[in-house]
């Protein structure tokens, strides 16, 4: 006979919820010297959210637009003394002031300014810099902290001390060795703090991320490169060695190649001096450098960080 039961519900699995890229802008005034701090803040959510699933009962969801006017609220009656302090503030919030929530994420890019020096009074305008975007990440559970922060879309480049020979070469292989090349890369990193609990004094983040910005920027000039690799080892070894608050340095650099251009045709020798940016397709090296005796939790896929 044909089993005629019911067959079981299906379980909902892992599930968040919230308000991204609230973009809240803050200025401080300290008399005729402004301030300025430009965030983009995503909310996410998590905990007793089974039944508004099942169900759609609203019961245990806190409204988005909520979440929203919090972020606001907050940017006031807080400030922006950093990215990362701000984003605790919102995550313990979440977490305390909601029973049902158990954990929140916040996401924040920080975009930069620079003051605008110039002869009248006053000291309050700038113009927004375009090196790279500022990261942070922070996860709260009601007992643990997780700080992930970082870095992206930070071009640097080294117009020489950078070779390429010595790799492996079959029939596909077309490129020469090379012995004075540019080496250049688009930045992505993320660096884990090993801060995780109230107990404990929280790092400095402002300092911390200056100072772990120049001591990459640092690593990948004073390195002579035989790989893309080899810097990128150097770039995280001297953050961790260097930063006594992080566990753990994840990067991704896509190496955006130089080539020289046959000028030949044209009676000219090229002599390491004109060169076409290729944008793609790029060599992507990626890897993570870690503390003696550390976990890797940095995600290896830094697009889902």
């Amino acid at each position: 006979m044909a089993d005629t039961s019911r067959p079981a519900r299906p379980v909902l699995g892992q599930n968040q919820y919230g308000k991204a890229e609230n973009r809240v802008v803050r200025i401080t005034r300290q008399g005729a010297t402004h301030h300025i701090k430009d965030l983009n803040v995503s909310v996410s959510l998590s905990g007793d959210m089974e039944e508004v699933h099942y169900s759609g009962s609203n019961a245990n969801v806190l409204p988005t637009d909520t979440t929203k006017n919090t972020v606001y609220a907050f940017a006031k009656e807080h400030g922006i003394e950093s990215a990362e302090q701000f984003g605790i503030h919102l995550a313990r919030h979440f977490v305390t002031s909601q029973e049902p929530i158990h954990r929140a994420r916040i996401r924040i890019e920080e975009y930069g300014w620079e003051r605008i020096e110039h002869g009248g009074e006053g000291a309050h305008s700038f113009a927004r810099t375009g090196q790279e975007t500022r990261l942070t990440q922070i996860t709260y559970d009601g007992t643990a902290w997780e700080v992930v922060s970082g870095l992206k879309d930070l071009v640097v480049l080294n117009s020489t001390d950078s070779e390429f020979f010595g790799y492996v070469k079959d029939k596909y292989t077309t490129l020469p060795e090379a012995h004075d090349r540019i080496l250049a890369t688009e930045v992505s990193a993320r660096w884990r703090f090993n801060w995780s609990d109230d107990t404990r004094p929280m790092p400095d983040w402002e300092t911390s991320y200056r100072e772990t910005r120049r001591h990459l920027l640092a690593a990948f000039a004073e390195t002579y490169s035989l790989s893309l690799q080899q810097t990128l080892y150097a770039m995280g070894s001297r953050i961790v060695e260097q930063r006594d608050e992080i566990d753990e340095v994840r990067f991704s650099l896509p190496n955006k190649h130089h080539f020289l251009v046959d000028l030949a045709p044209f009676g000219l020798k090229n002599d390491n001096e004109v060169y076409f940016a290729a944008d793609r397709p790029y060599g992507l090296i990626e890897a993570t450098v870690l503390r003696d005796g550390c976990e890797a939790r940095i995600p290896a896929d830094l697009t889902n960080l």
